[in-house]
């Protein structure tokens, strides 16, 4: 059973030596986040690593359904989000796996060249979708490559998104160092930020993206390998809402 992990405040915690202890905290009963708008509440389920269920408003969006997610039982999606071409964000077998009839798929134009039913959506478009807004965030390594002179996200290939329902504003970062477009956002509600080396940023940095755009609810996630610990350490004192959700169930 996926298990939801409470909200730490960042600035209850009184030292420094409980960063360890409370980078983990003692799991409870499976819950999801779940954040009121002016249009209804607003309810975001994790999956694994990457990979989320979002319901609102009657309708339900998968954001980046891909291995190693399990998605037995769950609800056929009325709107699929895929970030990147990496099958960790891109699968086609389970794109078909989650749709339904009538199913719409928003990715960039390099997934669409493998997901043929997707529609493209590039760095920068924002499209309206029932009474959902999508805008698409570049997400892009700035340093981080295999080799010197290459990276393993290019500027372009990927999105980040930035969905808007009933008022609030709901970030999911993609594969992205700390870049430009990401510490510009404003006004976000609940962030979903990644961190895990080498592909994406370290746990400090991502804390340090957060400190700029100040979302009121940040969630960590695909952070596979990475320090939690570090990422609570470089928000101490700020005051940041921080959610942890299980990512990794049976790890």
């Amino acid at each position: 059973m996926r298990k939801f992990l409470f909200a730490i405040a960042i600035c209850a915690v009184p030292a420094a030596s409980v960063w360890a202890q409370q980078a983990q905290p003692a799991q409870a009963a499976l819950r999801a986040l779940t954040y009121p708008t002016s249009a209804g509440n607003v309810k975001l389920t994790p999956v694994a690593h990457a990979s989320l269920v979002i319901e609102a408003g009657g309708k339900v969006i998968y954001v980046d359904p891909a291995p190693p997610g399990n998605f037995a039982g769950l609800p056929p999606a009325d709107l699929i989000l895929v970030t990147d071409i990496h099958g960790d964000h891109m699968n086609a077998a389970t794109i078909t796996a989650v749709s339904k009839a009538g199913t719409q798929v928003f990715a960039p134009p390099a997934v669409v060249q493998t997901v043929t039913t997707a529609s493209p959506v590039a760095n920068g478009e924002t499209k309206t979708w029932d009474r959902f807004t999508i805008e698409a965030v570049p997400a892009y390594n700035l340093t981080r490559g295999p080799q010197p002179g290459q990276l393993f996200h290019t500027k372009g290939r990927g999105n980040g998104y930035v969905l808007t329902f009933g008022g609030a504003r709901f970030y999911f970062s993609g594969d992205t160092e700390a870049v430009p477009e990401m510490r510009a956002l404003r006004n976000i509600d609940v962030a979903f930020v990644c961190m895990n080396l080498p592909y994406t940023m370290t746990a400090e940095e991502a804390a340090d993206a957060v400190k700029a755009f100040k979302p009121k609810i940040v969630v960590p996630y695909h952070h596979r390998g990475t320090d939690l610990a570090l990422f609570m350490k470089g928000l101490q004192g700020t005051g940041q809402d921080v959610r942890y959700l299980d990512w990794y169930p049976g790890s």
